[in-house]
């Protein structure tokens, strides 16, 4: 199972093919990762497209739990000069959790175990 960043999500709904066919596996998204997607799609774009991903999304979503939560903040602590977002760590550590995939463009992740990097 795929667990899809913001930047994968970007680049899906910008309808790029690399990503695109993500769309078409099995895949989650952790509630962090839609929550920031959907900020920056309003910050993008409006509201209405913002809620619109979001409704299409959700179902898709998984909670992120407390000692996940703090597991990805002390990854990011060690890795600080990497400067990882939250988001971006939950979501990875998630993924290492539960044996998904990790799937981004984001390069502070390129050649870490368990991630798929697709470039744009």
């Amino acid at each position: 199972m795929n667990c899809l960043d913001t930047y994968a999500l970007m680049e899906v709904i910008c309808g790029n093919p690399k990503f695109s066919q993500l769309m078409n596996e099995e895949f989650v998204i952790t509630d962090p990762t839609l929550a920031e997607f959907y900020v920056v799609l309003k910050r993008k774009y409006d509201e209405q497209t913002a809620q619109y991903w979001h409704r299409k999304l959700a179902p898709f979503c998984k909670p992120v739990a407390r000692q996940t939560m703090i597991n990805a903040l002390v990854f990011r602590e060690e890795n600080k000069k990497q400067e990882l977002s939250v988001f971006d760590s939950m979501g990875y550590i998630f993924s290492r959790e539960n044996k998904h995939i990790f799937i981004t463009g984001d390069k502070a992740f390129r050649n870490r175990e368990g991630v798929l990097f697709i470039q744009k």
